[in-house]
């Protein structure tokens, strides 16, 4: 299917990248809650599988002080994390050359901490001309006030704001996309809440789908 609005990301005109989903990061969280920003961050790493979207994943000091990785995150991606020691991750020359690699312009970036490993990376590839969206629901920062400003930065040059379900809609954007119906429905049913709920109950009750489990009524 050809979309005419190229503003918008599609699965051939973007990349995905993952910076320092890793506990000790997580810890110092406190801008949304915690158990959130992993079903989020999941969800968007779904995505990008769903649709085929070249994906990476960096982080920072993982035996020196961050820890691995979430293991529900790498057992989407599957693949070896760059690792740097740098807050920046855009000060990766090996991290950079796998971004330019993709061909990709559209580049969409979810970090811990919105403060630094966020906004460091989205300021550097904005200022080499490529047009970045931040995913500020698989993001945190180590206060309210802190992930704000930092995203208020971010926009004022030039980035793009979105979420994790923002983005797996717009790279569906048409329901008659069949190929992708079923992934899509089966990421907001397990991460979405009240959509995901929706999306059971019109299933099982306009559609007449079968529950999921059937279980005898108690006597």
């Amino acid at each position: 299917m050809t979309f005419r609005a190229r503003a918008l990301l599609e699965p051939d005109n973007c990349a995905f990248v993952f910076i320092d989903h890793q506990p000790q990061m997580a810890f110092g969280v406190a801008s949304i809650d915690r158990q959130l920003l992993k079903t989020n961050t999941v969800a968007l790493a779904k995505t990008a599988k769903l649709f085929g979207v070249p994906t990476l994943l960096t982080a920072v000091e993982t035996n020196g002080f961050s820890g691995f990785i979430w293991p529900e995150l790498m057992d989407v991606i599957q693949q070896k994390p760059f690792e740097r020691t740098s807050m920046n991750s855009w000060d990766s020359d090996t991290l950079v050359a796998a971004v330019k690699a993709t061909g990709r312009k559209k580049i969409v970036l979810a970090a811990l901490w919105t403060e630094a490993c966020l906004l460091f990376p989205t300021l550097s590839a904005i200022e080499e001309g490529l047009d970045v969206y931040i995913v500020t629901d698989a993001s945190g920062g180590t206060s309210v006030e802190s992930h704000q400003a930092a995203i208020r930065r971010m926009e004022a040059a030039g980035a793009h704001s979105t979420t994790a379900l923002t983005v797996l809609l717009e790279l569906q954007r048409d329901w008659a996309n069949r190929a992708s119906y079923d992934g899509v429905m089966a990421i907001v049913r397990e991460h979405f809440g009240a959509y995901g709920m929706g999306v059971d109950y019109a299933y099982t009750h306009v559609h007449k789908a079968p529950q999921r489990a059937q279980f005898p009524h108690q006597v």
